[in-house]
């Protein structure tokens, strides 16, 4: 259950206290497994409120370049009238060039950038992701910086489905909402403000996903869960996983982790399990979990 309450900038939304559990925040349930506390989180606003150095950014940026995904499969249902496929702007992947589209563009831009040349692809199944990334105290350095690499990668590759971005630690902040509008680079630069900090809840992140996939099709809606899953605050996220449409695990294993808890959460969650050490581990693992 959830409560509004009054901050200082604006009407939050919080999870409610149940008794006791408020008056003693990380006390253990009896016969609850280590790790695993009472403590109820928070959902907060983004406080983005680190400096971000211009080089930190610059090799955040050219990171999430480097990562690309795979399209996801076609959905010969949903064309325009006639089956004809659609004209649209190059992207990454696109091979059907609209010879007659691009010419036209081409007379009135002689130096083309990627944006004047047109495809054609057919209509395709929409997907809606919420990609929880841990922000917790442990997440820091390259981890940061490769966890908002791959905010800004996926929030670029996914600005025609829909896409919500929820930052955890022992609270949560909900970036951007399932359905609003996408701006890569912004998600990305905003990331990379929020400190680091507190304890890590991952059973907090997965209730707020379940909230904003509660409203669409099961079918192409699905959960990336990036973290080391050293959880340490909140109850047993395990459940939580078993409830949503798909989850899957990118384990940040550069530095102190639970994979066992990694493994365990995707097995829940009908998904994929993958661990990642360095950025460069990361693009073949974006591309198998968006392969299906």
């Amino acid at each position: 259950m959830f409560e509004t309450v009054a901050g200082a900038g604006g009407t939050l939304l919080r999870a409610r206290p149940r008794g006791a559990a408020a008056a003693s925040r990380r006390t253990l349930p009896a016969g609850a497994p280590a790790g695993f506390t009472d403590e109820e989180g928070r959902l907060l606003p983004a406080e983005a409120t680190a400096a971000v150095e211009p080089e930190v950014r610059a090799r955040a940026r050219a990171i999430a370049a480097r990562l690309a995904l795979p399209r996801p499969q076609r959905a010969t249902s949903e064309r325009r009238p006639g089956g004809r496929p659609l004209t649209l702007p190059y992207r990454s992947g696109s091979d059907d060039i609209d010879l007659d589209r691009t010419l036209e563009s081409l007379a009135e831009h002689p130096f083309p950038e990627d944006r004047d040349i047109f495809v054609r692809e057919r209509a395709r199944a929409p997907r809606s992701v919420v990609l929880a990334v841990d922000l917790s105290g442990s997440m820091k350095g390259e981890r940061v910086r490769g966890a908002a690499a791959t905010v800004g990668a996926l929030a670029a590759e996914l600005e025609r489905d829909a896409l919500a971005v929820v930052a955890f630690w022992s609270d949560a902040a909900l970036l951007l909402g399932l359905g609003d509008e996408i701006r890569p680079s912004e998600l990305l630069d905003t990331m990379l403000r929020i400190p680091a900090q507190g304890l890590t809840n991952v059973a907090f992140p997965l209730r707020l996903a379940a909230q904003q996939l509660a409203a669409v099709p099961e079918r192409g809606a699905r959960v990336l869960l990036l973290s080391d899953c050293v959880h340490n605050a909140g109850p047993d996220p395990r459940p939580f996983a078993a409830r949503l449409p798909r989850l899957d695990v990118l384990l940040d294993a550069s530095g102190e982790k639970d994979e066992q808890l990694g493994a365990e959460l995707a097995r829940a969650g009908r998904g994929t399990f993958h661990t990642v050490r360095t950025h460069h581990d990361i693009a073949p693992a974006l591309s198998d979990i968006f392969r299906t």
